[in-house]
């Protein structure tokens, strides 16, 4: 499946009011994105940092509304969620390319 795809259909289940265009999915996103760290930080609570494949598939499940957050709010940002990640990849690549891609901060 590609991206642009998966975003108008997930467009099509977007519904909230007008006025919380970016503000609603980018909360969203961000709890989606608690709730993987939540099932992650359980492992190392409860199964001793062991990965097993129901927890993984839980995980993945959660990164699915992630995604889901990720496109509906590219959207209302007016971006295609294939162009988010062209220009990611491009990012990534002058970063590697300079030999900057280790190291924090945006402007590196």
């Amino acid at each position: 499946m590609d991206l642009s795809f998966y975003q108008r259909k997930a467009l099509q289940t977007a519904i909230y009011p007008e006025e919380s265009r970016i503000s609603y999915p980018a909360m969203g996103l961000a709890g989606e994105v608690g709730e993987v760290m939540n099932k992650i930080k359980k492992v190392y609570r409860d199964k001793g940092g062991v990965f097993d494949t129901t927890t993984k598939q839980e995980i993945a499940s959660e990164l699915g509304d992630v995604l889901w957050y990720l496109a509906v709010l590219s959207q209302d940002l007016g971006q295609g969620l294939d162009a988010v990640a062209e220009k990611n990849l491009n990012k990534l690549a002058d970063r590697q390319e300079r030999g900057v891609i280790a190291g924090s901060g945006d402007n590196r």
